[in-house]
């Protein structure tokens, strides 16, 4: 299960730093970048972390999840876009989901 978390959160935080460099891309939206960036780096900590130290990188994975989706989930149900919003909620309650379950592994 572990190992799952582990490519999980590589893979969220390399979407999530896409995310923030589209976002600037197309709206020059520097929030985003900076945004997206620290997030999607400290998902790859928090991936690198559980293979190293484990609970670690689950803590840090959960919090970051938590925070990305309880941001874009209220934008979500704001404004009903599945792109970027909708996404990334749905990637962050399953990074919640995914980092709960590895805490509860250990």
């Amino acid at each position: 299960m572990l190992e799952a978390v582990r490519l999980y959160l590589f893979v969220f935080g390399v979407l999530t730093i896409a995310g923030g460099i589209l976002g600037f891309v197309k709206a020059k939206s520097r929030a985003s970048l900076i945004a997206g960036t620290v997030s999607g780096v400290l998902l790859l900590v928090a991936g690198y972390e559980v293979s190293a130290r484990g609970t670690v990188g689950l803590v840090i994975g959960l919090v970051v999840s938590l925070a990305l989706a309880a941001r874009f989930g209220a934008g979500f149900q704001r404004t009903r876009k599945v792109m970027p919003a909708g996404l990334m909620a749905l990637l962050g309650f399953v990074g919640v989901i995914v980092t709960v379950l590895g805490l509860l592994e250990r």
